[in-house]
């Protein structure tokens, strides 16, 4: 069956994606808290995680988070490949390789800490919710999204961090980074659930889809149905 809407939200998927991997290299402070620049938009591809599944099911979920996470490592691979090319003289002069080396080189570790944050966290968001439909008849879906989102983000964050940052930061610094993006992830989730559930209900009624998926397979890296 072919879908109007089902592009649109897999593109703003994935460039939310990649848009957050560039803003996170940015470090800021607001009062007490330290975020990153993935914080202002990052929590947004849970959202669009919870509105596939929700709508087109687990499938086409996990089709798009395997998207994702493949444009993920292009963009990682391309950026640490400009990084390593030779700078040409005049560039070099007006800009500078270490300028643009600490804007868009990324170390390996958190890369990794990134694909394997992303990768499980939107699984396990996926996973929830969509056995939570078929548990619920398809009933409470705001409690549904938020308990798919706090469960996806408690693996996603806290994988990141870890993988990233253990042994670089002590231990009570790092348990204050993952509390703080963690719970900043999930009050998004809460507060734009209103918009989440407008744009479910405006899909599935524009769509013709409300799939419920009894008869998946939940293996991530199964690609049927």
């Amino acid at each position: 069956m072919g879908y109007r809407y089902l592009d649109l939200i897999s593109s703003a998927f994935v460039a939310v994606l990649l848009i957050s991997n560039v803003a996170a290299l940015k470090v800021f402070v607001l009062g007490p808290l330290v975020f990153d620049g993935g914080a202002l938009i990052f929590p947004l591809s849970y959202i669009f995680g919870d509105i596939l599944t929700e709508v087109y099911g687990y499938s086409v979920s996990r089709r798009v988070i395997w998207h994702g996470l493949f444009w993920l490592v292009i963009f990682n691979l391309v950026m640490t490949l400009c990084v390593a090319l030779p700078a040409e003289p005049s560039w070099q002069q007006n800009i500078g390789q270490q300028a643009y080396q600490s804007v868009l080189g990324i170390s390996p570790r958190l890369a990794l800490a990134g694909w394997l944050g992303f990768f499980w966290g939107e699984f396990c968001n996926s996973f929830v919710l969509a056995r939570l439909k078929v548990r619920t008849q398809g009933r409470y879906l705001a409690l549904r999204t938020i308990t798919s989102t706090v469960l996806g983000q408690l693996v996603d964050t806290g994988l990141f961090c870890v993988v990233a940052f253990a042994g670089l930061l002590s231990p009570a610094a790092l348990s204050n980074y993952i509390l703080t993006g963690y719970l900043y992830k999930v009050a998004v989730e809460v507060i734009m659930t209103p918009i989440t559930l407008a744009t479910v209900r405006f899909l599935k009624r524009q769509e013709g889809a409300d799939t419920f998926d009894t008869q998946t397979d939940f293996n991530p890296f199964h690609f049927g149905r």
